[in-house]
């Protein structure tokens, strides 16, 4: 995702074993070429390939928005469906911002709040000219 023109992941990481079944989804997305077809059209992205041999595979995302902060990264098992979207883990790493998700829990937030309210638009509506409306059928 871009923040300003800046496309905030800076970094994909993948990790998986050479021997595990559970690492089998993975090794045939990279075996297939779909990984550098997929990195091809993203020139401005550091992908990375790594073995992890005896471990659960994953692809992990550093973000610009501090660094050590905020990687975030997503087990793809292939025991947890039969046929892992190893893309869509990837394209959703690809179109997160990079920080964490922030629940608002007040309908304004400002540092100095207002005795009087919020104003809306339908608050002026006593100031307006009458103006005729018709039916027509």
């Amino acid at each position: 995702m871009a923040t300003r023109g800046v496309f905030q992941l800076k970094k994909l990481s993948l990790f998986y074993c050479e021997h595990g079944g559970s690492s089998q989804a993975i090794r045939d997305f990279l075996a297939s070429g779909r990984l550098l077809r997929w990195a091809e059209e993203r020139p401005h992205l550091e992908v990375q390939v790594r073995v992890r041999n005896g471990k659960h595979p994953y692809v992990k995302g550093d973000y610009l928005t501090s660094p050590n902060e905020n990687a975030h990264q997503i087990c793809i098992k292939s025991c947890q469906t039969q046929n892992p979207d190893i893309e869509g883990v990837l394209n959703q790493l690809y179109n997160r911002s990079g920080r964490k998700a922030k629940k608002f829990t007040k309908p304004v937030y400002t540092d100095t709040p207002s005795i009087q309210g919020v104003w809306t638009p339908s608050l002026n509506l006593h100031m307006t000219s009458k103006f005729p409306m018709k039916v027509e059928k």
